[in-house]
């Protein structure tokens, strides 16, 4: 009795795991591919689907039928098992029937109704294909069950298991030693990834070697634990799923990559076709840029935004050919991933956009390019970025300025760079003089100051000019060129100083006459008084 009911548990068991297999060519009447009613027609045992019964046999249905099959197996005695399946041929309600028995009790009924036209199998020849496969589980269920398979498949598990573990604490091992070589290697600055990337990558040869053991491990875990579970009757179904799982994820995977081939060959073919069109057009504006080609609307200092400019155009253009044939260009996933994307550049893109046009508008005007001496609205300084966004300025504090381009565009530039050529940047001072100095001696003593300045080019003459005849006074403006690479702050301090110096020298006062009465002497400082301390002479030697 105690066998029975453990019989009968391992049948329960059994039968709450089993699933109909698809894929498999019977020859009788479980279906490829069937439908919820059709599963419930059919009788499945270890996994195993028997028969399909769609027939009514009397007041029962298929369903009901298979049930019915379902519990006469559960009440059988192990000792049932033994002899071989019989088929009885007979005759029940007008039907021509074949009955199935295990050790005389009769286990399954098969009517002439359950056969399909599309099988094209006879009564006798289904029933025959049945008795094949209900002989073939009871085999297995014996051998299953047997205490000489149980005690062989508790050895291949612990066998299994210790070369899974061995496996494992090899693969640990090898880790190891491979971070320990690939760190010898990173002292030594040497490895598959170039040392200067690596600054900016992170430690890549290890995180890469970290993954690819992480799946090592999995698939080693996932091939022991499959094959365990498949040693022991109560938990085979388990190994099936986890098996049946795995190939159809690896067959899946495959056929998607077989379909996407064509697509990938088709997109790096637009790749090569884009990297060789590039290049030729990178052929072409270096011979611009060096003088040995002309092109009209091309100049040297929009070269390299005209090249970035179609470069980007075209990969726009490529990217645009090529996205139909993307793997999964047509999913669902893809296409929202696309509008969420896109929608994302629209929103942030507009004030972007305002200034990348504006910086286009920069670089094709040639209103600056770096290097220029400008004065942007209260800003001046030299140029030392124009980028596609952004123009950024070094004043005379050292310091640096970063102007939107948009603000840029929407100002005033006043480039000092630009006409300079080789005379140099034109420099501006005033001073105002009361007419009681003659306007000959006060042009004459600004010249005389200005070439007494080191820091402007001699070359050129000095010219002044008598720009207001106030009430009191006159206001003269000096013009100068500077040398390369000066700014003008610096040129303007030696240049003030020379000016105060011949001034004084002369006997003429920088003093506009704006006030009430004439001092009785003039508002001058003698020559004996310029270094006056804590200011040093000429020659005189600093004390720390």
């Amino acid at each position: 009795m105690e066998r029975r009911c453990r019989l009968s548990r391992w049948l329960a068991v059994l039968l709450l795991f089993n699933i109909t297999l698809i894929g498999r060519p019977w020859a009788a009447e479980p279906r490829l591919e069937p439908t919820e009613q059709e599963k419930a027609q059919t009788l499945v045992l270890l996994h195993e689907p028997i028969v399909m019964l769609q027939a009514k046999f009397g007041r029962l249905d298929g369903a009901a039928r298979v049930r019915l099959t379902h519990e006469r197996i559960q009440r059988l005695d192990p000792a049932d098992l033994i002899p071989p399946i019989t088929v009885l041929k007979g005759s029940r309600q007008g039907q021509e029937t074949r009955e199935f028995m295990v050790n005389g009790k009769r286990i399954l009924v098969l009517v002439g109704g359950d056969l399909e036209a599309l099988d094209e199998l006879t009564l006798e020849q289904a029933s025959e294909l049945v008795r094949q496969r209900l002989d073939r589980v009871r085999l297995k269920y014996l051998e299953l069950h047997s205490t000489p398979y149980l005690v062989k498949a508790g050895g291949m598990a612990l066998l299994a298991s210790v070369i899974f573990f061995g496996l494992i604490w090899s693969l640990q091992w090898g880790h190891r030693r491979v971070r320990k070589w690939l760190a010898n290697r990173l002292l030594l600055q040497k490895g598959l990834i170039p040392h200067q990337w690596r600054q900016v990558a992170g430690n890549v040869e290890v995180r890469l070697l970290g993954l690819l053991t992480l799946l090592l491990l999995f698939m080693l875990t996932y091939g022991w634990l499959t094959y365990v579970l498949g040693l022991f009757p109560h938990t085979r179904a388990w190994s099936e799923q986890l098996g049946d799982s795995l190939f159809t994820l690896c067959g899946d995977m495959l056929e998607g990559m077989i379909a996407a081939m064509p697509g990938l060959v088709t997109v790096l073919l637009i790749v090569a076709i884009t990297r060789f069109f590039i290049r030729m057009l990178a052929i072409l504006f270096d011979r611009i840029e060096q003088g040995q080609f002309r092109v009209q609307g091309l100049h040297a200092e929009t070269i390299g935004a005209t090249r970035r400019l179609l470069s980007v155009v075209i990969w726009l253009f490529a990217l645009t050919v090529a996205y139909p044939y993307l793997p999964g260009a047509d999913s669902d996933a893809f296409k929202g991933i696309s509008v969420f994307f896109g929608l994302m550049v629209t929103l942030g893109s507009a004030g972007i956009m305002n200034h990348a046009m504006s910086g286009l508008v920069l670089i094709y005007s040639r209103a600056l390019r770096p290097g220029d001496l400008v004065q942007i609205g209260e800003v001046e300084g030299m140029v030392s970025e124009l980028n596609a966004l952004s123009t950024k300025l070094v004043t005379r504090q050292d310091h640096e300025v970063t102007l939107p381009n948009a603000v840029v565009v929407g100002g005033k530039v006043v480039n000092l760079t630009r006409l300079a050529g080789e005379k140099g940047v034109a420099l501006l001072t005033k001073v105002t003089i009361g007419y009681d100095a003659p306007w000959r001696q006060v042009h004459a003593m600004l010249e005389l100051a200005a070439r007494r300045c080191t820091q402007l080019n001699q070359d050129e003459p000095p010219l002044v000019r008598q720009l207001n005849l106030q009430d009191w006074y006159v206001e003269y403006e000096l013009q100068v060129r500077m040398k390369d690479g000066l700014l003008p702050a610096v040129v303007k301090t030696e240049l003030h100083g020379h000016i105060q110096d011949v001034f004084n020298e002369f006997g003429v006062q920088i003093m506009s006459p704006n006030f009430i009465a004439q001092p009785e002497q003039a508002v001058l400082v003698a020559r004996e008084h310029w270094y006056q301390a804590p200011a040093e002479g000429p020659g005189a030697t600093s004390k720390g």
